[in-house]
C-alpha cells in the first residue's frame, strides 16, 4: 500500500458499517478496534440477555431500550470515528499486517463465526425471543406478543425446575420442527380429570368456585377462557406417566394441547415464558403490554 496515498474515509466508514471497529482496524488503531468490537458484542447479545433475565420486572423495558440505544450509538460512533480517523491520516504508513487477507480473516472470525456462535449460545442456553402466532394462550399471552423465554429451565444444573402453572415452551410432539406454548397443568404422577371444561388435579378443582374464569394451583392463579359446553371439551381421567407433563392452553376453545396430542415429554420442554417486550396487534403496538410479566 502506498504510504503517500491518504486513507479513504468512505472505505473506513463502510468497513465500520459492516463491523464495529473494522474501520479503526483499517486506520491502524488496533486497540480501539478490539474494544469497539468487544463492547458492541456484549451490548447487542449478552447485555440484552442480562436485561431480560436479571433486572427487576419494572426495569426490563427501560433497560432494554437503553441497551438498544447504546448499541446503535456505539455503532454510529464507530462509523463517525473511522471517517474522521481516515481523514486525519493523509500520509499514514500502514503496518505490515494491514493487508486484504487479514481484513478478510477478521470478517470471517468476527462476523461469520464469533457473533453467530455467541448469539446461538445465548439463544440455546440463556434467553430466546419468541413471537406468538395464535390465540391459544389468551388472555394471558396474546397473538402478536413477542416475549422473552428463560432457557435456564429444565436442564442439567439449571435452577428453574418445571412447576405446575408454568407457561412453557416445548417441542410439538406431532411435528418436532415446531415449538408450542402452553401452561403446565400436571406433573408426573398427578391425576388429571376433565369434565365439561372443568379441570381438577389430584382431586382438587383448579377453577375458583366463585369465578370459573380464574384457575389456581400451588398458590398461583391465572385467567382462562373456558370453552362453551360441547366445544373443544373432552372428558378424561388419567395419571400423568413418569417423565411427562400435561399441558393446556388458557383459551380452551382455541387450543390444541394435551387433550389432542397427549402428554409432553419433560425432555422436550425447552423454556419458560417470562416477559413480553413487544406486542403487535391489528391496532398496532399494544403499549400497555410492553414489559408485562407472564404469570
Amino acid at each position: 500500500m502506498d504510504p503517500n496515498k491518504p486513507r479513504n474515509p468512505l472505505t473506513a466508514l463502510a468497513m465500520s458499517l459492516v463491523l464495529p471497529g473494522f474501520g479503526q482496524l483499517y486506520n491502524g488503531e488496533l486497540n480501539k478496534a478490539i474494544w469497539l468490537f468487544l463492547v458492541f458484542a456484549f451490548l447487542c447479545i449478552p447485555g440484552i440477555a442480562l436485561v431480560a433475565l436479571y433486572l427487576p420486572d419494572g426495569l426490563m423495558m427501560p433497560a432494554l431500550v437503553l441497551s438498544l440505544v447504546a448499541t446503535f450509538s456505539l455503532w454510529i460512533y464507530g462509523m463517525v470515528d473511522a471517517w474522521r480517523g481516515a481523514k486525519a491520516r493523509p500520509l499514514y504508513s500502514p503496518e505490515r499486517w494491514q493487508v486484504s487477507g487479514v481484513y478478510l480473516l477478521v470478517v470471517i472470525l468476527c462476523d461469520i463465526i464469533a457473533l453467530p456462535m455467541l448469539t446461538g449460545y445465548v439463544r440455546s442456553h440463556v434467553v430466546e425471543s419468541f413471537r406468538i402466532p395464535s390465540t391459544s394462550m389468551e388472555p394471558g399471552v396474546m397473538r402478536g406478543d413477542i416475549l422473552f423465554a428463560d432457557k435456564r429451565y429444565n436442564c442439567p444444573g439449571c435452577k428453574g425446575r418445571i412447576q405446575r402453572g408454568d407457561i412453557a415452551i416445548f417441542v410439538y410432539p406431532n411435528n418436532r420442527t415446531l415449538l408450542y406454548i402452553k401452561r403446565i397443568i400436571a406433573l408426573p404422577g398427578d391425576r388429571v380429570a376433565l369434565h365439561d371444561g372443568a379441570v381438577s388435579v389430584n382431586g382438587k378443582p383448579l377453577s375458583l368456585p366463585t369465578n370459573p374464569t380464574v384457575e389456581m394451583e400451588d398458590g398461583r392463579s391465572w385467567i382462562v377462557r373456558p370453552a362453551a359446553p360441547g366445544v373443544a371439551n373432552v372428558t378424561l381421567a388419567m395419571t400423568v406417566p413418569p417423565g411427562e407433563v400435561f399441558v393446556l392452553g388458557d383459551n380452551r376453545a382455541a387450543s390444541v394441547d394435551s387433550r389432542a396430542f397427549g402428554m409432553v415429554p419433560m425432555a422436550d420442554v425447552v423454556g419458560r415464558a417470562r416477559q413480553v417486550w413487544l406486542s403487535l396487534g391489528p391496532e398496532g403496538v399494544r403499549w400497555g403490554r410492553l414489559g408485562k410479566v407472564l404469570q
